[in-house]
């Protein structure tokens, strides 16, 4: 894998409940409203330990596996664009990500992004 070892972890108040945070975290329907313009490719309700989908954007592929999954905890193990995983970590009113891995990819800039997109899609 070309690239450099990068880490980042950001924690952020968020507009939302638990259980909405769950529900935007581990559904894929829900998951497509603030990964956009990411296509999620998946025809799971709901991610479970042991799901694989992928995520794309352009040339861009990352393939995921889901290592856990709980209330409140999610870990991916990420291949292609990323050789690393992510966890994400959430309560009320606040998220956390973590991501570390091998890339070519700015990983600071692409989590900011993500929970960007997360929070604007929970704000009223």
């Amino acid at each position: 894998m070309l690239g450099t070892f990068q880490s980042s972890h950001l924690r952020i108040e968020m507009p939302a409940t638990a259980a909405q945070l769950t529900a935007y975290l581990t559904e894929p329907t829900q998951m497509r409203q603030w990964l956009w313009p990411l296509h999620i490719d998946t025809s799971s309700d709901r991610l479970n330990e042991g799901c694989q989908f992928t995520t794309q954007l352009g040339w861009l592929t990352i393939e995921h596996r889901v290592e856990l999954v709980s209330d409140h905890r999610l870990v991916l193990v990420l291949r292609r664009g990323i050789e690393g995983w992510q966890e994400w970590c959430w309560g009320e009113g606040w998220v956390q990500s973590c991501v570390e891995g091998v890339t070519l990819l700015p990983l600071k800039l692409g989590q900011t992004l993500l929970l960007w997109r997360l929070r604007a899609a929970l704000s009223p």
